[in-house]
């Protein structure tokens, strides 16, 4: 593995490491938009906003919801045992596990620890959490490929779990008082796009595993002036929306160009970006002149999931791959931060 810096752009190679799998555990409730601005409607009609808000604006029909008897963590556990079957390796030879997941019911011990015990992992395996917003899956995928690179581990789990469910409650019951203005309201509509799921992905190898998907490596760029457009916490996701869609857009277009010299991703066969909403994948297609028709959305169906956004497209749009296609995972965190990671399916 090598590390350069070219304007500010952190580039990152890997020459043998593969994807072996990707998974992804849905919840069972579905929460559709038309349910919350019904909820929400004393809220619209009073700040005389769109009683359709959420599908006009963000393009979000629905969003999963944990049901009872379901949680993010065990779903997570779900995914990676799956993850690590469909990867043909067992647990006893994991070296690594990185939770990335937003989602925490508290601040100590990491999340990783129960998803360490729930997997089955050996002591030998390393185990903690990455926090950094919407990117920690990219964000593991990179750090766990840099480890597998230089030997130092073979086989790693990356996973997340999210659970919008109490967020989006509080959130609601916080718009529907009369000391929310329209202002206020639309600080917090973003929450009111968040859904819950859970995903996971096994990297190891390339030499050992032809059949695998080759790790190429990538870019990452930040632009931490902007980190307080959207802070976010058990209570709530206060955004200014605009400031960040705007400061989002001017760090990967930044990106983007720098990336150009050393590499050619005009011709991707597919583009799997984070899931935000309908404006913010439009503005990212056009300001970098992507093909609309190789950039899946599950932001309808699913809202956004955060960190497990990506995967979980991923995972969605793996039958549809053949191999030689040519795959590039695009984010941008709240902080702000882009990343951009190429996959030889």
């Amino acid at each position: 593995m090598s590390g350069a810096r070219v304007s500010g752009n952190a580039t990152t190679r890997f020459t043998n490491v593969s994807l072996l799998s990707v998974t992804r555990r849905m919840p069972s409730g579905v929460t559709s938009s038309r349910e919350v601005q019904r909820r929400l409607a004393p809220a619209l009609k009073r700040l005389r906003l769109p009683s359709s808000l959420l599908e006009r604006v963000a393009g979000v029909e629905e969003r999963r919801s944990w049901a009872s008897g379901e949680d993010a963590d065990s779903a997570t556990v779900e995914a990676g045992l799956e993850a690590l079957a469909l990867a043909g390796v067992g647990p006893e030879d994991v070296g690594l596990l990185i939770n990335t997941s937003v989602t925490r019911k508290h601040l100590e011990p990491s999340v990783a620890v129960g998803l360490h015990h729930g997997l089955g992992l050996p002591s030998s395996a390393v185990n903690f959490d990455i926090a950094n917003a919407c990117l920690g899956f990219i964000n593991g995928m990179s750090l766990a490929a840099g480890m597998i690179e230089s030997g130092q581990i073979r086989y790693a789990v990356i996973v997340n779990g999210e659970d919008a469910d109490d967020v989006q409650e509080t959130t609601i019951a916080r718009l529907l008082s009369f000391d929310s203005g329209r202002e206020g309201f639309m600080q917090e509509f973003a929450s009111l796009t968040l859904g819950s799921g859970s995903a996971a992905a096994v990297l190891g190898p390339a030499d050992l595993h032809p059949e695998g998907h080759r790790v190429l490596g990538g870019v990452t760029r930040a632009a931490t002036q902007h980190h307080r457009l959207c802070v976010g916490s058990t209570d709530g996701m206060f955004t200014d929306a605009q400031a960040l869609l705007e400061g989002g857009l001017e760090l990967v277009v930044d990106a983007w160009k720098d990336a150009v010299a050393e590499w050619d991703w005009s011709s991707m066969d597919r583009y799997v970006t984070h899931q935000v909403s309908r404006v913010h994948t439009n503005a990212i297609v056009e300001a970098v002149g992507l093909d609309r028709s190789k950039v899946p959305t599950t932001y309808p169906r699913f809202g956004n999931v955060g960190p497990a956004s990506v995967p979980i497209t991923l995972a969605g749009e793996q039958d549809s791959l053949s191999v030689g296609d040519r795959v590039l995972l695009m984010g941008v965190g709240s902080g702000i931060n882009t990343a951009m990671m190429e996959l030889a399916w």
